[in-house]
C-alpha cells in the first residue's frame, strides 16, 4: 500500500509509547479509504482497543493525533467508528508521485542475474481440430501471466506443448484416409486446421452411427462403443503409429504439417508466440520410461492384464491409469515425460500449467505422482486452471462441430469493430490501411481485453457485439481514451509555450484539486497492481485497474481544461498528469496483449 514504508514505523512507535506495546504489523495494515468517506488512507483501529482501554473512537482519535504530530504525511484525519481515515499531505502525494513516476518504465521490474526462472506452458492444442474460442482463453490468458511474470523482475520462457499423437489425431487421420478423396488445403482452399477439423467431425458422425446401429442389433451402449468397427481401426493405428509403421507415420506427418501451418497464422495474428514448442510424440516416450522405474520402485502396480496404475486412494484421489495394457501410454504419461524434461532444461523455480478447470484432477495426480516418484521441484508446479468460456448460443463440442473457431471468431469481432467506428464518424482523415490496421487493433483489443477482465476462475459468456462497444467496460473504451490523450499531448507539443511539458517536475507544483490529486494516486497503484496481478495470476486485476484509471481520467478531464494558455504551469502540470495517464494505460493494455492506438 502507498506510503506503508513511512505510516507502519511511525504507527508502530505510537502503539508502543501511547500503549506499552509492540506491535505485530500485520495488525497495522493501511487499507484504500472508502470513497463515501473523507481521505485516503484507512487503519482499522479495533485490535488496539483491548490495549488503550478507551472506545474505538478515541482509540483512533490518540493515534490520529500522533500520526499527525510526527511525520509531515498526514494532512488531516477523521475517525468513523473504529476506523482512523487519513487525509494524505498534497506535498507528500506529489513529491512521491515525482520520485516514482519519474523512473523510466515505472512499475516494471527488470530481471537480474538472481531473478526466479519462471516455465509458463499455455495453448496446448491437439493436432485434430483447429484453435477455436475455449482455446481462446487458455492462450491469451498464458501469454498475459508471462507477460505479468516478466513484469515483476522474472526470467520467462513461455512453452507450448502439441498434443500431435493419440487416438484423436488417429481420429481424423483414419477419417482423411476413408473420405476425404486426396482433399488438401491447397484443393479446398481452406486453412490445415481447418480442414483437418472438418474429417475430426466426419469420424464422429460414421462412429455414432455404427454404435447407433449396433445397439439396435441387441448390443449394450458400451458394448457397441467398444465393438464399433471404425473405432477399432483408429486403436490399430496408434497401435501401428507407435511401432513406428511408415505408412501411419507419413500420413501423421504429412496431416500434422497442415495443421501447424494453420496454427502460426492464428497465433500471429493474436500476436502471441512462444520460446519453445514441445510435441507429445517426442516426449511420451520419456514418460514410459519413467513408468518403468516407477513400477521398480513400487510406485505404480501392474494389473493381469498388463495395464499400470497408481493408487492414490490414500491421498484422497482415485487409482488412475499409467499405462494402457497394449503398451500405449496416456496423457499423464506424456506429462510426466514433459514435465522432466523441462526441469532438466531449463532447472526452473516455478512451472505454470495453463489449462482449464476440467483438467483439475488431472493436475493434483500429476504432481502426486512426480513428489512420489522422488522429484523436489514437484512442489514448484502450479496449474492455473481456468474456467469456461460460453457463447450466447450455448456450450461448444468440437466432435459435434458446434466448436466456434478462433479465425472465425476473430473475423467477428474485427468488422463489429469496424461497424461500431463507423458508426462514430471521425474517420475521414484515415487512408484504407490505416483503417483496416485500426479495425484489427480494435477488434482484437475487445475481444482479449473482454476475455481477461473476468477473472480466471469464473466462467464466462463472451458477446462478441457487446465487446467492442466503445462505452463501458470494453478494449475499446480503454484504447479510445489512450487515443485522446495522445491527441491532446499532440496539439501541446505543437505550442511553444506548452511542448517543455515532458520535462515538468510535478514535485514543485501546488494547488492540487480534488481530481488532480485522485489521478495521481491512481497512478501510483499501478505498481502495487502489477504485483498484484502477478501473485494471482490474475490478468483481470490489470483489466479492472485500467479500466477505473480511464474513467478516473475521463472525469478528470472533463472537469478540468489541460491546456489553458492563460495558466501554463497548470497546463503543464496537467499535460504532465496526461502523459502518465497514456503511458499507465498503455503498459496495463501491454500486459494483456493489447495494442494502444495513438489515434481513433
Amino acid at each position: 500500500m502507498l506510503f506503508d514504508d513511512i505510516l507502519i514505523p511511525v504507527a508502530k512507535n505510537a502503539v508502543k509509547e501511547l500503549y506499552g506495546i509492540e506491535a505485530d504489523e500485520k495488525s497495522l495494515t493501511f487499507q484504500e479509504t472508502r470513497k463515501e468517506f473523507e481521505g485516503e488512507l484507512t487503519l482499522v483501529v479495533f485490535p488496539f482497543t483491548r490495549f488503550s482501554k478507551k472506545s474505538p473512537e478515541e482509540t483512533g482519535k490518540q493515534l490520529g493525533e500522533y500520526l499527525q504530530q510526527h511525520t509531515n504525511v498526514v494532512k488531516s484525519f477523521n475517525v468513523v467508528k473504529g476506523f482512523l481515515n487519513l487525509s494524505i499531505a498534497d506535498t507528500t502525494i506529489l513529491q512521491t508521485y515525482d520520485c516514482e513516476l519519474s523512473q523510466q518504465n515505472f512499475g516494471f521490474q527488470k530481471a537480474d542475474a538472481t531473478a526466479k526462472k519462471v516455465i509458463v506452458e499455455y495453448a496446448s492444442p491437439n493436432t485434430n481440430k483447429p484453435i477455436h474460442l475455449g482455446h481462446l482463453r487458455n492462450i491469451l490468458l498464458g501469454y498475459s501471466v508471462s507477460r505479468l511474470m516478466e513484469a515483476t523482475g522474472k526470467k520467462v520462457v513461455k512453452v507450448s506443448i502439441i498434443n500431435d499423437r493419440g487416438v484423436h489425431i488417429c481420429k481424423s487421420m483414419l477419417a482423411w484416409q476413408k473420405f476425404g478423396n486426396g482433399e488438401t488445403p491447397a484443393s479446398s482452399g481452406m486453412k490445415g486446421d481447418h480442414l483437418v477439423g472438418k474429417y475430426y467431425v466426419e469420424f464422429d458422425k460414421h462412429y455414432k452411427e455404427e454404435v447407433a446401429q449396433l445397439i439396435a442389433d441387441g448390443l449394450t451402449k458400451e458394448e457397441a462403443e467398444k465393438q464399433s468397427p471404425i473405432m477399432k481401426e483408429v486403436r490399430s493405428m496408434l497401435v501401428k503409429w507407435e511401432q513406428g509403421d511408415e505408412e501411419v507415420r507419413t500420413l501423421w506427418k504429412k496431416m500434422n504439417q497442415w495443421v501447424y501451418d494453420g496454427f502460426d497464422v492464428t497465433y500471429k495474428r493474436l500476436g502471441v508466440d512462444f520460446d519453445k514448442l514441445y510435441y507429445e510424440s517426442d516426449t511420451y516416450l520419456l514418460g514410459k520410461k519413467m513408468v518403468e522405474e516407477g513400477l521398480k520402485k513400487g510406485v505404480f502396480k501392474q494389473k493381469d492384464d498388463n495395464s499400470v496404475w497408481i493408487d492414490l486412494t490414500s491421498e484422497g484421489l482415485d487409482e488412475k491409469i499409467v499405462q494402457r495394457s497394449d503398451g500405449t501410454s496416456v496423457y499423464i504419461t506424456q506429462d510426466l515425460g514433459t514435465a522432466l524434461l523441462r526441469h532438466e532444461e531449463f532447472s526452473f523455480d516455478e512451472k505454470i500449467y495453463v489449462v482449464g478447470n476440467e483438467q483439475d484432477y488431472h493436475f493434483k495426480v500429476l504432481f502426486k505422482i512426480l513428489n512420489k516418484l522422488g522429484y523436489e521441484w514437484a512442489s514448484r508446479l502450479y496449474h492455473l486452471s481456468y474456467a469456461m468460456v460460453d457463447l450466447p448460443s450455448g456450450k461448444m463440442k468440437s466432435r459435434e462441430g458446434t466448436v466456434v473457431d478462433a479465425d472465425d471468431l476473430m473475423d467477428e469481432v474485427i468488422s463489429a469493430a469496424a461497424q461500431e467506428t463507423q458508426k462514430l464518424g471521425k474517420i475521414d482523415e484515415f487512408s484504407s490501411e490505416e483503417l483496416n490496421k485500426l479495425y484489427e487493433t480494435l477488434g482484437l483489443g475487445a475481444l482479449k481485453y473482454f476475455i481477461l477482465r473476468v477473472d480466471p476462475e469464473k466462467r464466462m459468456l463472451f458477446n462478441p457485439a457487446e465487446s467492442v462497444e466503445i462505452h463501458g467496460n470494453t478494449g475499446p473504451y480503454i484504447q479510445y481514451v489512450h487515443a485522446r490523450i495522445q491527441s491532446v499531448l499532440r496539439r501541446a507539443l505543437q505550442m511553444d509555450s506548452l511542448k517543455g511539458f515532458t520535462n515538468f517536475s510535478i514535485g514543485n507544483y501546488a494547488d492540487v484539486n480534488a481530481k488532480e490529486k485522485e489521478l495521481m494516486l491512481f497512478l501510483l497503484k499501478f505498481k502495487e497492481i502489477v504485483q498484484k496481478a502477478a501473485a494471482e495470476f490474475s490478468p483481470a486485476v490489470v483489466a479492472n485497474y485500467v479500466f477505473e484509471l480511464s474513467r478516473t481520467f475521463n472525469q478528470f478531464y472533463h472537469d478540468n481544461p489541460i491546456v489553458d494558455e492563460s495558466n501554463i504551469n497548470t497546463s503543464l502540470f496537467r499535460l504532465k498528469l496526461s502523459q502518465h495517464s497514456a503511458e499507465t494505460i498503455r503498459k496495463s493494455l501491454y500486459l494483456m496483449g493489447i495494442s494502444a492506438p495513438e489515434r481513433m
